[in-house]
């Protein structure tokens, strides 16, 4: 992934194209492809296949509780990122005159459970000032009311890399909620340090380079009892086939009460493979790799005549945006030149990750000025 030989070894799409989406997919390395095929010679096994699932499942949750800085006994596998937050709504049974605080560079799936009208809590946006979140602006927000306090790392907007210990700190001198940060954006690419973070949730199929159909959820064991989805099924019940199976359905406390039914073990088998892969590279070799090319990005960008939306007095985690009135235009000429970018409603996003090289940069850098110029 970091030098030319492995990069275009695992990646082979990247010798044509320069990728700067990953906030959006990522490019998966040929040892997810593997995972699938491995997956598939397990399965054609039938029952007896299950042992060699169980043990792929029990290592992908050995690897994430290295990167989430857990026990494996705090963290499970359910099927995406928005399930973990609408599991983490019935766990926490909100009552009226309950609080929530969300805030608006995040994304909808950490938000909308709370809007929903049959969500009792008030829910209270943190706004932006500068494509920041201030945690001045924060405190006056909290108060004993505030059940959970939500936010991403990195926003998936504009890239805003959140200064957690300060928010953290705030959260728990001003009320006694639950503080939830979501890593999608950060996993894998930059080092993590989620020290007293209570819920703990991200996709699989971004900067991990893993699949669709994972939602990494990680529940610290203090907050367990409250933190309980209590969700019909069987794989995360005490006791689903017992005796008093018609009687009560009881949830595992904590993480394994997300990790509702079968688990999903073609995408479980991927995220092995992504993050066994991530881990072989080393985040923070990922990221003194990428780090520089985002900075020296971000410093050209600066000069060019768009609206930058990525705040600048933040060190950048791996993800620069900006508008433009013609960024379709933009978009397209980039495309042209096989240099994938995202595009929405005017907004161009960039995202670095260890893939990237300083001739990607070039290139990039080249054609917009070109599409800056003609537009």
């Amino acid at each position: 992934m970091l030098t030319a030989e492995s990069r275009l070894r695992d990646f082979p799409p990247l010798r044509e194209m320069a990728y700067f989406n990953t906030a959006a997919e990522g490019v998966s390395p040929l040892a997810v492809r593997d995972a699938f095929l491995e997956y598939f010679e397990h399965k054609q096994r039938g029952m007896d296949g299950r042992v060699p699932h169980f043990a792929a499942l029990d290592e992908t949750k050995a690897l994430v509780a290295r990167f989430y800085g857990l026990t494996t006994d705090e963290v499970a596998i359910c099927s995406c990122s928005s399930e973990a937050y609408n599991l983490a709504a019935m766990a926490l049974r909100l009552r009226e005159g309950d609080e929530v605080v969300v805030n608006d560079l995040d994304f909808p799936a950490g938000v909308t459970p709370w809007l929903q009208k049959e969500s009792p809590a008030t829910v209270k946006v943190w706004r932006s000032r500068g494509g920041a979140l201030r945690t001045e602006d924060l405190i006056p927000l909290l108060s004993p009311k505030t059940r959970l306090v939500t936010t991403s790392l990195v926003s998936f907007y504009n890239g805003y890399r959140l200064p957690l210990a300060p928010v953290r700190d705030a959260v728990r001198r001003h009320s006694s909620a639950l503080f939830s940060v979501d890593v999608t954006q950060a996993l894998g690419r930059i080092p993590l340090e989620l020290d007293d973070v209570d819920l703990i949730v991200s996709s699989t199929h971004k900067w991990i380079l893993a699949s669709h159909g994972g939602g990494l959820v990680g529940v610290r064991s203090q907050r367990a009892a409250e933190l309980t989805a209590p969700a019909g099924g069987w794989y995360h019940l005490q006791d689903a086939f017992g005796a008093n199976r018609f009687d009560e359905a009881i949830s595992r406390p904590g993480a394994p009460s997300f990790a509702v039914g079968m688990p999903n073990f073609p995408a479980i088998y991927a995220i092995r493979a992504g993050l066994r892969y991530i881990e072989s590279a080393g985040v923070d070799a990922i990221d003194a790799h990428a780090r520089p090319l985002t900075e020296g990005l971000l410093h050209e960008i600066k000069k060019f005549p768009v609206e930058l939306l990525t705040p600048t007095d933040v060190p950048p985690a791996g993800i620069i945006a900006f508008r433009h009135p013609k960024a379709d235009e933009i978009h397209r000429q980039l495309l042209a030149e096989q240099i994938h970018v995202m595009s929405h409603a005017g907004r161009l996003r960039i995202a670095v990750h260890g893939y990237n090289t300083p001739a990607d940069v070039d290139r990039l850098l080249r054609t917009l000025t070109t599409a800056l110029r003609s537009v």
